[in-house]
């Protein structure tokens, strides 16, 4: 199961570096253009912040445990990716956007079983 959470983990944190990413690199009009309609309705520090959150939970998924400095910040970051998608949900609910939701709670699943898995039975 450690293999498992691991590559988990090493998915979640990929998508969420990219998407982190082009959140914080793209300017807004872009990101509304890539079909991030969300961003429209939303203040360029909002969109920014967000971006940031997801890049450092990325890098919390992987480098605590793989550098063995802090490891509880792994199960910490992937609650925390737990609580964006949980929000990310609700935006795409109300604005009618039932397969960006669909795809937050893949995401949302994900995070959690990395977050159960490092918190209990599988911690570092």
């Amino acid at each position: 199961m450690n293999v498992v959470l691991w590559i988990i983990a090493g998915l979640l944190a990929l998508a969420f570096l990219a998407a982190g990413a082009m959140k914080l690199l793209q300017p807004k009009p872009k990101l509304i253009e890539a079909g991030m309609g969300w961003a429209a309705d939303t203040s360029d520090g909002t969109v920014k912040l967000i971006g940031a959150a997801e890049v450092l939970a990325a890098i919390g998924l992987i480098l605590p445990a793989a550098l063995d400095i802090a490891p509880i910040l792994v199960p910490l970051a992937a609650l925390g990716l737990v609580i964006i998608m949980i929000g990310a949900i609700v935006v795409h609910v109300r604005r009618k956007e039932n397969p960006m939701a669909a795809a937050n709670v893949v995401l949302l699943i994900l995070a959690a079983v990395v977050a159960w898995g490092r918190f209990g039975p599988y911690s570092f």
